[in-house]
């Protein structure tokens, strides 16, 4: 039995389908929402809360691989529940700022909860991905609304990463037993600036969006209100304030692992363009 936390969300829904559709069973998705989670066929859904992590107890009854999320719930109650449960393998999504930034304080945080998953006895493999693709739905709002996209280092290139090859990745690491024991760094093929995120996103609307660039004061006041000042400084320095060659480099491990190229922002910006009408 895989269990695949996060099922109804960006990586969890497309891991799902991929297990589903390459034959892998049994399956078992976490989800908050049973009832209106819409699994493919045969995938069992098992109703709970990171809050409460003694409500994965049932959940986890019976797996023997799971997939994990960090920082979505108490970590170290997640872990030791997992073990007392007999889980024997372990692929957990942290990010790749715990090699590129450790000193940030999200960075230590996932690198806290690496060493939990490796001191706990069971077998692990640690996904590092660099920023999503789909962070950009941020924006979503503004550009449905006709409105000004407004965003920090316009022109910093990160080679941010489609959801669907972490998913893609994690099948992998969660169907063949080479892959324990290994951290994996993770990023798309290429590096996109907002400013060009923006205008893949025009593209596939077939309009233009404008776009202006805010400096870090004003992004730091938005960010605060929703995060609180130490995270928002830390995705800040991430997203250009404090970058270096390790989070700027685009690394082909996607490829290396899935056999299949990694898919540019733009691919993702034209299956997802219905958020942005």
């Amino acid at each position: 039995m895989i269990l695949v936390t996060g099922a109804t969300g960006n990586i969890g829904s497309a891991l799902l389908k991929e297990l589903h559709a390459y034959g892998a069973a049994p399956l078992r998705g976490f989800t908050r929402d049973a009832a209106r989670a819409a699994f493919p066929e045969g995938v069992e859904a098992a109703e709970g809360d990171f809050a409460e992590p003694e409500s994965l107890t049932p959940a986890l009854d019976g797996a023997r691989s799971l997939f994990l999320v960090s920082r979505l719930g108490p970590d170290a109650d997640i872990i030791e529940a997992a073990r007392r449960a007999g889980v024997e393998h372990v692929v957990l999504v942290s990010s790749i700022t715990a090699h590129t930034h450790p000193h940030l304080g999200p960075a230590a945080e996932n690198l806290a909860v690496e060493r939990l998953l490796k001191d706990s006895g069971m077998a692990w493999t640690i996904l590092r991905p660099t920023q999503f693709a789909s962070n950009a739905l941020m924006w979503a709002a503004s550009i449905r609304d006709h409105g000004t996209v407004r965003a920090p280092y316009a022109d910093v290139g990160l080679p941010t990463i489609h959801p669907a090859d972490l998913a893609s990745v994690a099948r992998m690491t969660l169907t063949e037993s080479r892959h324990q024991g290994r951290t994996y760094a993770l990023t798309g093929p290429e590096p996109v600036t907002p400013r060009q995120q923006v205008e893949a996103i025009a593209a596939a609307l077939g309009r233009e969006v404008p776009f202006a660039e805010i400096d870090r004061q004003e992004a730091h006041a938005r960010m605060a209100a929703v995060f609180g000042p130490e995270a928002a400084d830390a995705v800040l320095d991430v997203m250009g304030g404090d970058v270096n060659d390790e989070l700027l480099t685009v690394r082909d491990t996607v490829t290396r692992i899935t056999g299949a190229p990694a898919r540019p922002f733009r691919q993702w910006a034209a299956e997802n363009v219905g958020a942005f009408h």
